[in-house]
């Protein structure tokens, strides 16, 4: 379900340049997109990624981020407004910041730039994220409740995230095994070969599947089981 319907968003909803549209009916796609649809748009294409390994949705989430940035971004405050510049002009353009039920844009926004950075090896995605959550940091820490998709990303610059990479035949059967376990801060990546994200390179071995746990571009002794990675993680 969740892989037709991310073909539908790319098959009817998106434009050749990366814009979105936010509704589809009687076969025509109107109302140009806001920030929210993109940010959660993104996550879901991360998500679907971290669940195929298939790196077709993350270079989807890429392409959209980078069209957020060109449309939406507001390079004085660093944050992201709610409608894009391509919209009709408002008296004023606002910026969506406190989490609700639903996570606020620019929250979700950050946590992409963060993922994507991470994932990219982008340095600059990681800069802007960080100063988006610098803006908002103190009332995070003060009312927690309104801000708790910020506390995540807050969380994560406190303490760097693992990454797991998987690469080889087994991989899939790998992956689902981490399935089963609570992983909140841990990057999962991989596929048959090593593909085309920075953390995958030399990391194939011809014959078996290989797991890597790694912190900051740097990566333990490689294992071959779940269990022995989730030791080198420091769960069991």
């Amino acid at each position: 379900v969740a892989l037709r319907n991310a073909e539908f968003i790319n098959t009817k909803l998106k434009s050749d340049d990366n814009r979105l549209n936010r509704n589809y009916k009687n076969g025509k796609a109107t109302i140009n997109a806001f920030l929210d649809d993109y940010a959660f748009t993104i996550q879901a294409f991360i998500a679907l990624y971290q669940a195929t390994f298939d790196e077709k949705w993350m270079k989807e989430a890429q392409q959209l981020t980078a069209y957020s940035i060109t449309h939406f971004y507001d390079t004085k405050s660093g944050l992201f407004f709610y409608t894009s510049d391509v919209d009709a002009a408002l008296i004023a353009r606002k910026m969506e910041m406190s989490d609700n039920v639903i996570p606020s844009s620019n929250s979700e926004m950050a946590k992409n730039l963060f993922l994507l950075g991470h994932y990219f090896y982008n340095n600059e995605y990681l800069d802007m994220a960080k100063r988006m959550l610098g803006t908002i940091e103190q009332q995070a820490a003060q009312q927690g409740i309104y801000y708790a998709n910020w506390d995540i990303l807050m969380a994560w610059f406190a303490k760097e995230p693992a990454e797991i990479a998987i690469v080889g035949n087994d991989f899939e059967v790998k992956r689902k095994e981490f399935d089963r376990h609570y992983l909140p801060d841990v990057f999962l990546s991989g596929g048959k070969t090593e593909g085309n994200l920075e953390l995958l390179k030399g990391k194939f071995v011809a014959g078996t599947t290989t797991i890597y746990v790694c912190k900051n571009k740097t990566c333990r002794k490689p294992v071959s089981e779940v269990n022995e990675a989730l030791i080198q993680l420091n769960i069991e």
